[in-house]
């Protein structure tokens, strides 16, 4: 293992970068789809120390297990590994073939991003080291690009075929807002969060391992009711350019488990844009219950949800000044997100946990969520 030396330190010490992982209020698994998606950046990032070198070594260190790694930026033909290293090195990858000049470098890796429960730690890593990487080679990205660019190394490099969503708005994040992101046209718009209101995640502690296969098996369903489609809808592209009246017209045409995964994605497109209007409209009750029946489509059509989630969801919304809960992120475990009226946080919070814990014997991590902004130079750590 290649450590940091002090030829190869700044005399200037390290410069500092952040992050955010995300919580998506509504638009599960339409990122691929060329969908619609209204996520949040949380105020939960990864943050590097990063210093140049004077060779092409990059070093990574992780302070939150004390893990390091090196691997030169020369590598020809690097093959993954199978570990955390891959969502770094496809970073380098990507960014190099799309002809980013890098630097060696010493990278120092913290994260506040908990892992495995559907805020998209992978992507705040992918982008806050490549947004390091090239801000420390002298070089300027625009947001969007680099957003592709850890897609790519994600989809490609790590072998997970997530869409555009996680890395977009850790790049993109407004503070105080969501985001529409049409993942077709990657044109967004911002969308306040309504006032008086509160975004509760709660953590279930059963964790996910996305990248083994059911998330890339839903993709492979949705691409697959887009070609028995075809022959009757023409040259559609992804499940966005389906409505749910012409999905219902020629539902003959699709294996009924194919059916259900498209019309999750159909009608989830469906519910975002009309989420948006309810914030748009003040109306928290009418975007409370969209979330509800996202978490019933992502549990009856997509079968992506556990007994845990849906417990979570349960309590949650037997409880007073709830607008709405559902589950957030992949799938297969993780986190719940719940619209709170502020008021009524406090106890909210307390019943959820009492609850929880009286059905699983698991204690769940509660996070208060904060819109804030994306991938930034920070003031690194002293």
């Amino acid at each position: 293992m290649t450590s940091d030396t002090a030829q190869h330190r700044s005399a200037a010490g390290p410069r500092g970068f952040a992050a955010p992982g995300r919580v998506n209020l509504i638009g599960e698994h339409t990122d691929y789809n060329d969908g619609f998606v209204l996520p949040v950046a949380l105020d939960m990032t990864t943050r590097i120390e990063a210093e140049p070198r004077a060779d092409r070594t990059v070093t990574v260190r992780s302070r939150m297990n004390g893990a390091e790694f090196s691997f030169n930026l020369d590598e020809s033909d690097p093959a993954p590994r199978r570990d955390w290293s891959d969502y770094v090195r496809g970073v380098v990858v990507m960014l190099q073939r799309a002809g980013h000049r890098l630097t060696g470098a010493s990278l120092v890796v913290d994260s506040n991003v908990p892992t495995g429960s559907g805020l998209s730690s992978s992507a705040a890593l992918e982008v806050s080291v490549g947004y390091s990487l090239v801000r420390l080679a002298g070089e300027e990205i625009a947001l969007p690009e680099l957003a592709k660019l850890c897609q790519k190394a994600e989809n490609e490099f790590v072998g997970m075929r997530c869409g555009i969503m996680d890395q977009f708005i850790s790049c993109c994040g407004v503070a105080g807002h969501a985001l529409l992101i049409d993942c077709r046209s990657l044109s967004t718009r911002t969308v306040a969060i309504p006032q008086g209101t509160r975004i509760v995640i709660c953590n279930s502690m059963v964790h996910h391992e996305l990248a083994s296969g059911e998330y890339n098996l839903r993709r492979q369903d949705c691409e697959r009711g887009v070609e028995l489609l075809k022959p009757a809808m023409g040259e559609i592209t992804a499940l966005r350019d389906v409505s749910p009246e012409a999905l219902e017209a020629h539902r003959d045409l699709l294996p009924e488990t194919t059916y259900r995964r498209c019309r999750h994605v159909v009608s989830e497109n469906a519910r975002v844009l009309a989420a948006v209007d309810a914030l748009a409209s003040d109306d928290p009750w009418r975007f409370g219950q969209l979330m509800v029946e996202s978490h019933a489509s992502m549990k009856d059509d997509y079968e992506i949800t556990c007994p845990e989630i849906d417990q979570l969801v349960e309590i949650a919304l037997a409880q007073r000044g709830v607008y709405g809960s559902r589950m957030t992120g992949g799938g297969f475990g993780g986190c719940t997100v719940s619209l709170v009226a502020d008021e009524a946080a406090e106890d909210f919070e307390r019943a959820l946990v009492e609850g929880y814990h009286a059905a699983t014997g698991i204690t769940p991590p509660i996070y208060d969520c904060v819109a804030g902004p994306g991938v930034r130079e920070i003031t690194p750590r002293g």
